[in-house]
């Protein structure tokens, strides 16, 4: 949730997670345009990234070539970024009802450094409710696609793979799996779809549920007046 019960923002808050490969960065642009053409102000973002100091901070943790990036500061420096996303875009964005697109959120710190490096899916998760302050969104997509069909979709193109994306298989075979325990122990909060389907398939999978979160959120923010003399 994006808030405690008592004070909900009144924005929707959207994140998309999955391994290396998935489809996010595409399916977060299908749900943004459909949501703007239905008249919605939409704000789609990025993680790492964001903000110009995090999109500074996204070059450090990915690009090859600035040196040994060890787990503790691949895990900070993905935490500092995700703190200036939220602080600078996320919630200012929430609080005046916007709805609010990234392409990963503080699942994939959990799953990447703290189940992928080993330090620990509470430690990591610890220290990001601390950077964004306990910001959580709404939904979650899980585009679940298995480590090969992850890397087939990542080098059939010219872009050369970055530093996570190069990880051996066995790496993102572990990533996968801890992303749908994660969902799966929430689905209240996730949405888990296969990521091998047709794109225009997946998007309006996703434009339903989210339209559905909408219509939730808009019960709660703006709650049907009582009854001429009935009080609570």
């Amino acid at each position: 949730m994006t808030s405690s019960p008592e004070t909900p923002l009144p924005g929707l808050f959207v994140a998309f997670e999955g391994g290396d490969g998935a489809g996010k960065s595409t399916q977060a642009r299908l749900l943004a345009d459909a949501l703007r053409n239905a008249g919605h102000e939409v704000v789609l973002t990025r993680e790492p990234g964001g903000t110009a100091i995090g999109e500074k901070l996204r070059a450090l943790v990915l690009e090859h070539g600035h040196g040994e990036v060890d787990a503790r500061t691949e895990a900070l420096i993905f935490a500092a970024s995700r703190a200036a996303h939220v602080e600078q875009s996320i919630r200012p964005a929430l609080e005046r009802g916007s709805l609010v697109i990234t392409d990963r959120y503080i699942g994939s710190s959990i799953v990447y450094q703290g189940v992928g490096r080993g330090l620990g899916a509470d430690a990591v998760r610890d220290l990001n409710v601390w950077a964004t302050d306990g910001l959580w969104p709404d939904l979650t997509v899980l585009l679940d696609v298995d480590e090969a069909e992850g890397r087939a979709r990542r080098t059939a193109g010219e872009a050369a793979e970055d530093r996570l994306e190069s990880e051996p298989d066995e790496f993102h075979r572990d990533v996968r799996a801890a992303f749908r325990r994660l969902a799966e122990a929430r689905p209240d909060a996730y949405l888990i779809l296969d990521g091998r389907q047709e794109p225009g398939a997946l998007a309006a999978a996703i434009l339903a549920a989210v339209t559905r979160a909408l219509e939730a959120r808009s019960a709660v923010v703006h709650p049907a007046p009582h009854p001429a003399g009935v009080r609570k």
